[in-house]
């Protein structure tokens, strides 16, 4: 059944004023994001804007994090299969690939992942037009709220901008489920999860100040602080106000800055420069920025070697990162995502329905699946269509071959 806009019933119409039926199918989150104004909304136990802010926006390492796991899982295709056989084409890969108007598969699928990543929460609208999906949306998860039931199941979610709230129902016993919530597991909260950028923020926190201090040694001539000593010839070791002021202005204007690094100083009679080097516990702090940064990756399943952090020897060669990256980070988000829409909105569109992804399409397992080719082509013992069930094919069919 179509359902109206949510514009009318936050915004109504002065009375006696008539107002067309109209049906429509659209989000109905739609309209308060498009009037937003810049609110402080926080529904979950953590401070989502500020994990947002200081670790995605700020710090290069869990950004590309993110961005690492969310692009290469929303670039995973999609497999439908009724039973053991796999449908080339249905309306449920329809709306898996083009989800609304507005956005791809790839794109839609990118922000779930990327919300997964930084708060730990992802929330997908189902907009159902007829009695059947037509369009999905991913919903951001800091103005999302569950609103917990009698026996502590949610029973409602209440979508949030600026104090105007939208309320999404959710009866998933009845088959009456708008929003499909997946989180990552948390020990400390029944409805929300824990994000790998929170495991992450002590060492963000860390890496992020190592920036700003070597920003401050740029900003210092780039290089260690040194120590201009005045040796006063007449037996006065120290300076006026007014020598002191001018000389303190002339470093600031002259000396100071990354235009001005490298120049050398000119000293008046009795000023003499002595150079600063590292201490060994600054030394310190330059590799515990290098620390922080592998604890990063490390709270987010991303080999360092792929994020080009010096020092780390871990994997013997960029290939086998990549592989770990996916089969240990990737892959497995990518199967949870699959059986949360199988369980969500195949019903919709008919029994037996089942989502997967299509392994064989990444090319970063292409070795993996050569060597398991290699070992059962020699299997001279197994005939062919056994050889074929052994690497996830099925039986041979006339019009070309089906993945089961």
């Amino acid at each position: 059944m179509a359902r109206g806009s949510v514009w009318a019933r936050l915004w109504p119409r002065p009375e006696g004023e008539s107002v067309p039926p109209v049906e429509t199918k659209r989000s109905r989150a739609g309209g308060l994001v498009a009037i937003e104004w810049r609110g402080q909304p926080a529904w979950t136990p953590r401070d989502y804007l500020a994990l947002a802010d200081e670790g995605f926006a700020r710090n290069a390492i869990a950004y590309r994090c993110v961005r690492m796991i969310a692009e290469a899982a929303a670039s995973v295709p999609w497999l439908l299969y009724e039973g053991a056989r796999e449908l080339e084409a249905h309306p449920l890969l329809d709306l898996i690939n083009r989800p609304n108007p507005n956005e791809a598969g790839p794109d839609l699928f990118e922000a779930w992942y990327g919300f997964l990543q930084v708060a730990g929460n992802a929330y997908m609208e189902r907009v159902d037009l007829d009695g059947a999906p037509r369009e999905l949306y991913a919903l951001r998860p800091d103005r999302m709220k569950v609103v917990p039931g009698e026996s502590g199941w949610p029973q409602a979610y209440d979508y949030t901008v600026d104090g105007r709230s939208v309320r999404f129902a959710h009866d998933a016993a009845r088959g009456h489920a708008p929003i499909l919530h997946m989180k990552l597991f948390n020990p400390r909260d029944d409805h929300y999860g824990m994000s790998p950028l929170e495991a992450a923020a002590f060492a963000v926190d860390i890496h992020n100040a190592a920036g700003a201090w070597n920003k401050a040694l740029l900003d210092n001539a780039a290089r260690p602080s040194g120590a201009l000593v005045y040796r006063g010839g007449d037996g006065n070791a120290n300076l006026t106000d007014d020598q002191f002021n001018r000389l303190k202005q002339e470093l600031a204007d002259n000396y100071q800055g990354a235009v001005n690094a490298g120049r050398p100083l000119l000293l008046e009679g009795g000023l003499d420069w002595t150079g600063m080097g590292l201490t060994p516990q600054e030394m310190d702090f330059i590799d515990a920025k290098h620390v922080a940064a592998r604890e990063i990756a490390l709270a987010f399943g991303v080999p360092p070697m792929l994020l080009g952090i010096p020092g780390d020897n871990t994997f013997a060669n960029y290939q086998e990162a990549n592989r770990t990256l996916w089969r240990q980070t990737v892959l497995p988000l990518v199967a949870r995502t699959a059986r949360a829409l199988t369980h969500w909105i195949a019903p919709a569109f008919g029994n037996g329905l089942r989502l997967w992804y299509d392994i064989d399409a990444v090319d970063a397992l292409s070795s993996e699946r050569e060597a398991l080719w290699a070992r059962v082509n020699a299997a001279g013992f197994l005939s062919d269509e056994e050889k074929r069930a052994a690497v996830g094919y099925g039986a041979r069919r006339k019009e070309g071959r089906g993945k089961t």
